[in-house]
């Protein structure tokens, strides 16, 4: 792998670059947490060798909203079926979107 490749991946939104501790600090939250909504399936880290839990930019965007609500006063729980059913109606928006368009979503084979 040269530097190139591994300077690209910095750019990529899914690439697990945070450590557990480095994103609770980036989110000015607790590990626990990030184990809570771990367990509540909202977010699941990939793991490094070592088995240390890694996140990527787009889980802690994903983690910052759950932190929001709980802020608010939102149990954990619901906050995490809240921002489950916010990404949801999201998609379902963008695919919209593009049938109008005439766009055949990427995910789905078209007819032939």
């Amino acid at each position: 792998m040269t530097a190139d490749d591994s300077f690209s991946r910095l750019d990529d939104d899914d690439y697990p670059a945070y450590t557990m501790g480095r994103a609770a600090d980036m989110l000015n939250t607790t590990q626990s947490f990030l184990r809570a909504i771990g367990e509540a399936r909202l977010i699941t880290p990939l793991r490094s060798p070592g088995g240390h839990r890694r996140y990527s930019r787009y889980q802690l965007r994903i983690a910052a909203r759950a932190r929001e609500l709980v802020d608010a006063g939102t149990p954990i729980e619901a906050a995490c079926r809240i921002v489950i059913l916010e990404d949801q109606l999201e998609e379902a928006q963008r695919l919209n979107t593009e049938s109008h368009r005439g766009i055949t979503p990427a995910s789905t084979p078209s007819a032939a």
